[in-house]
């Protein structure tokens, strides 16, 4: 018989998208406009009352996402192991999970070290440990909205991986003439911008205040994350941000651009890099 664990009543019902103002870019004409982000914040799993992990994710179905996290990390092997999941009553980006056999809870305390290693923000123990103390990037780098158009095809260009499995994101550094500096490849976009900036970080090349970080996909904030912290003044991403990383821009000063395809592209923040 399948165990009947304990989910809190809270409603698990949220929107996955959030309104937002933008400039929009169409061959060179400028104009503000509404649109639509996709969500993104961070929900912090809790084992017995501890930190565990804080995954980012569009908020909904909460409950089932920690499941599926604790099981994946084979925290749990089951719904047998679970007692609770709970959601906290002062957060709702807090789910609070109780484990039936103590063996978990061991497994756990070993989990917790890897999954704070694996990919950035992902694995952070805790919500406030995301607003790190990052000094605002005032840079006076610009760059040509005619350059910023032709950024994606001149990454793509340097993706040999790419071309051979189809399955490679891509993070680009470049400079505000558009010429490419550095580039490397991944499964995920975030290992992709750790190696390309991580190369700087070797060569003792920080903060990269003159260059421009281009990446294949969506922004998400662990990538303007990784740029703040790299002093990286403007990020520009062949697909859409999220509200997250939207909102990290605003406040670290990063001009934020996505959708990148042909003459178009939006600006959604620090518009006065782009001229």
């Amino acid at each position: 018989m399948q165990r009947q664990y304990h989910l809190s009543k809270m409603a698990d019902v949220t929107s996955a998208t959030q309104p937002i103002d933008v400039v929009r870019v169409r061959g060179g004409v400028r104009s503000a406009a509404n649109d639509q982000a996709a969500a993104e914040e961070p929900l912090e799993v809790r084992l017995h009352g501890r930190p565990f992990a804080t995954i980012m994710r569009t908020p909904g179905a909460d409950r089932e996402l920690a499941a599926g996290f604790l099981l994946a990390e084979r925290i749990i092997t089951s719904a047998d192991d679970l007692a609770a999941i709970e959601y906290c009553r002062d957060n709702p980006n807090v789910v609070e999970v109780s484990v039936i056999d103590d063996r978990a809870l061991a497994r756990a305390g070993d989990a917790r070290r890897a999954v704070t290693s694996a990919c950035g923000v992902c694995g952070r123990a805790t919500i406030e440990s995301l607003t790190a103390d990052v000094p605002p990037i005032a840079g006076a780098l610009s760059m040509a909205a005619s350059i910023v158009a032709v950024l994606p095809a001149r990454l793509r260009a340097a993706q040999p991986a790419f071309d051979e499995s189809g399955g490679l994101h891509a993070a680009g550094l470049f400079s505000a003439a558009g010429d490419l500096v550095d580039v490397a490849e991944d499964v995920g976009r975030h290992n992709a911008v750790d190696k390309v900036i991580g190369r700087r970080v070797l060569g003792d090349q920080l903060p990269l205040s003159g260059a421009v970080l281009c990446v294949s996909g969506r922004t998400s904030f662990e990538i303007v994350q990784k740029a703040a912290v790299a002093g990286v003044p403007i990020v520009a991403a062949v697909s859409a941000p999220s509200t997250l990383a939207i909102d990290l821009a605003v406040a670290t000063g990063i001009t934020l651009v996505g959708f990148v395809r042909g003459d178009s592209f939006n600006i959604y923040t620090h518009e006065r890099r782009i001229i």
